[in-house]
């Protein structure tokens, strides 16, 4: 029985890019106490498999988070699928703003100890006692309000492309270190009213609940977080308030809301919002770069990638022993665009 795939991952991408087929990007989760995340990790990598289900998948005993990209012709199965589990039915699915086709090029499906990388220890306060979800209209009206703390909870390379008007974004590299940051610069503030908003929704289904036990009265989140908002805001005819592109986790890596760059090249500084990873395998970095940039530099980061990746392949595989092969961010191209922590 299959239930891991073991083709090579370049074999995968290239099999999609040249497929014909029409795929939705989709994203869903669910907190929910899951008795066997095992069984249930198995399962769904079965049964996703037989739909021709990509992307991305983590399963925890407190629930599942997936970004996903499912063959049109499949997806009333997908949903049919979907409504048959417990743990499954009736969730919110998020569909892309944007569809390429080419959003993820292999299924995994990973167990992991949480489905977000929060830092926090659940047993010390209501994981449910959540902040009030606000529709897109509702998000509109409440930040039109000069005295609504508007808090962006992703991180600072995601804020950097895209981000709402008026939005404090956290200079942070990750959810686990931007929690405590949240709750010490808004300590004064616990009686205003903190909206928040992130990628899907996942990461303040958390982050509410962590506001709320720190005795922040007035909590809101965006529901279904970017991806829903652009969605509704733009069928109801709404005003939109995010300015630049949404960061997502896929191979994408973008997609644009209003057409506007907000951001700018890390070599050159012109305006530019792509992000790419340096084509140096043994540095990967995350950055943004410019066309001009990216053909100047063979899409590397430093001319000392540049000259790597020329070298004989015997040698770069020699190169990259012993390093760290995760995703590195960059960090001092953060955006300085005037936002920083409210004032009191």
């Amino acid at each position: 029985m299959k239930l891991h795939n073991k083709e090579n991952r370049e074999v995968l991408k290239e099999r999609i890019l040249q497929s014909k087929e029409h795929r939705m990007t989709v994203s869903f989760y669910n907190y929910y106490h899951l008795k066997n995340p095992a069984f249930v990790r198995d399962y769904l990598f079965i049964e996703f498999d037989k739909l021709g289900v990509l992307g991305r998948i983590y399963v925890a005993r407190e629930g599942i988070n997936a970004q996903a990209s499912v063959p049109t012709r499949n997806w009333d199965a997908f949903v049919d699928f979907m409504n048959s589990v417990d743990y499954l039915r009736g969730l919110r699915l998020n569909t892309a703003v944007e569809n390429d086709d080419k959003s993820f090029f292999k299924l995994i499906v990973r167990l992991k100890d949480k489905i977000v990388s929060d830092g926090l220890n659940d047993e010390t306060f209501d994981v449910t006692d959540k902040g009030t979800h606000l529709s897109a209209a509702d998000f509109n009206q409440l930040t039109d309000d000069p005295e609504t703390i508007l808090v962006d909870m992703r991180n600072h390379y995601e804020s950097e492309v895209g981000h709402f008007e008026g939005a404090w974004c956290p200079d942070v590299d990750t959810f686990r270190e931007q929690l405590p940051l949240v709750v010490d610069e808004l300590a004064d503030k616990k009686d205003k009213k903190v909206v928040m908003y992130c990628t899907g929704g996942i990461r303040c289904e958390k982050a509410s609940a962590w506001l709320k036990h720190n005795g922040f009265q007035n909590v809101y989140q965006l529901e279904g977080g970017i991806i829903k908002y652009a969605r509704d805001a733009k069928e109801q005819g709404l005003p939109i308030k995010f300015r630049g592109k949404n960061f997502v986790f896929d191979e994408r890596l973008a997609e644009s809301i209003n057409g506007e760059i907000i951001a700018h090249c890390h070599q050159c500084g012109k305006p530019a919002d792509t992000h790419v990873n340096c084509k140096n395998k043994a540095c990967n970095l995350l950055f943004i770069q410019c066309d001009a940039c990216a053909e100047k530099m063979d899409g590397t980061c430093s001319p000392e990638c540049q000259h790597e990746i020329h070298l004989p392949e015997e040698e770069q595989v020699e190169r990259r022993k012993n390093k760290d092969s995760g995703i590195r961010i960059f960090s001092k191209g953060r955006f300085k665009s005037g936002i920083s922590a409210p004032s009191s």
